[in-house]
């Protein structure tokens, strides 16, 4: 086979199987559409699930051996970002799903394979806020609870839980996968923004789970997985967690500054009102300039966040300096939302208008604990003064 032979053979392929990125691009216009319906209905329309899992975020990733990606974390903030331009409740679906699948990655080989045997097309969710028990059993753990707040669960295959045990080894907690036969869902979501999140309560009880599909949240925070040849799955949770939250905010954020455009150019053009006068140019342009750098600025923060954890080699202070900079870049886009909001005019505020829908959905993901500015600020602060 000649050079030529070779790089259209290559060029082939590639339009065959395109970057997570371009896949996001052409599933955005559709998670749009959807956009108020999944409001609505509070939780993400099929198509929409069905484009974000054949897209790749679920498996992005999975271990290789097991059919993922075992991708970057560059390529899925990009991705996310993408698709949260027209829909942030269906990248945070997209983000979290492929959050918790490179988890899997640090069961034993066995649990590995049993989650991954449907294939890359499999949707994993997690509910890590430690909660319920799980009790030693013959061949596992016996586990009972609730966890709130499990984004996507509605269309999971698996879900992986934190719960408390206590043994002869003293208190800790474990991290289970526990398939979907094996736990009830309750409808518990309704909340201000990203409703089609649908992110519901898991309930269990009294569900065997073998040893195999199990494995100390210790392991996940120090973050050295079993086999690990990827770089993905050697670094720690914490470091990792803050930029998969991030990219659907700052998607959203992109979104609202293209939909408050929209309506300042109609409220610029408008005739000029008999009391409050015309509007100010000058005003909305210094908004937009404002508005456009505090988003690329919260974009580059992140992407250095993505760039640092991709090494594979992250250490204790460039874990909390990633937390740090993720719930600062979530604080900033939050601003940007607000300013935004504030000066669109009362018709910006009205039910069903885009841009209040992308404000709610910024400050809600903003919200999440993972992105407290106060708390990653201080653990940072306490490991500078110590290294110092």
């Amino acid at each position: 086979m000649t050079t030529t032979d070779t790089r259209e053979s290559r060029d082939t392929t590639d339009a065959v199987a395109p970057t997570l990125l371009e896949a996001a691009r052409a599933a955005a216009p559709l998670a749009a559409a959807h956009a108020e319906a999944a409001e609505a209905d509070r939780r993400l329309a099929q198509p929409v699930v069905d484009a974000i899992v054949a897209a790749g975020f679920s498996s992005h990733f999975a271990p290789a051996a097991q059919g993922g990606a075992a991708g970057t974390f560059a390529e899925l903030l990009d991705a996310s970002a993408a698709l949260g331009e027209g829909c942030a409740s269906a990248a945070w679906f997209a983000s979290v799903t492929a959050s918790a699948g490179r988890l899997t990655a640090y069961l034993p080989q066995e649990g590995r394979e049993g989650v991954w045997a449907k294939g890359p097309e499999t949707v994993v969710v997690a509910g890590l806020m430690p909660s319920g028990t799980a009790e030693p059993a013959p061949g596992g753990w016996r586990v009972t609870g609730t966890w709130n707040y499990v984004s996507a669960v509605d269309f999971s295959d698996w879900t992986l839980v934190a719960a408390r045990v206590a043994g002869a080894e003293g208190t800790g907690v474990r991290v289970l996968a526990v398939p979907r036969t094996d736990y009830a869902i309750t409808d518990t979501w309704r909340v201000v923004g990203m409703r089609g999140t649908g992110s519901n309560t898991v309930v269990l009880d009294e569900v065997l789970v073998p040893d195999a599909y199990t494995v100390p949240l210790d392991v996940l925070l120090k973050g050295l997985a079993p086999d690990a040849a990827a770089a993905c799955h050697r670094v720690p949770m914490k470091a990792a967690n803050g930029v998969t939250l991030g990219g659907p905010l700052l998607g959203a954020s992109r979104g609202a500054l293209r939909r408050w455009r929209e309506l300042v150019a109609a409220k610029l053009n408008a005739p000029a009102g008999a009391i409050s006068g015309g509007s100010d140019h000058g005003t909305f342009e210094q908004l937009l300039a404002r508005a456009e750098g505090e988003i690329d600025a919260a974009g580059l923060l992140l992407e250095r966040v993505a760039r640092t954890t991709d090494t594979g080699a992250v250490d204790a202070l460039g874990t909390a300096r990633n937390g740090r900079d993720c719930a600062l870049a979530a604080e900033m886009l939050a601003t940007v939302a607000d300013r935004l909001l504030r000066s669109a005019g009362t018709r910006a505020q009205a039910e069903g208008e885009e841009l209040q829908r992308h404000w709610r959905d910024v400050n809600c993901g903003a919200g999440h604990s993972g992105l407290q500015f106060p708390t990653a600020a201080g653990a940072y602060a306490r490991l500078l003064n110590d290294s110092a």
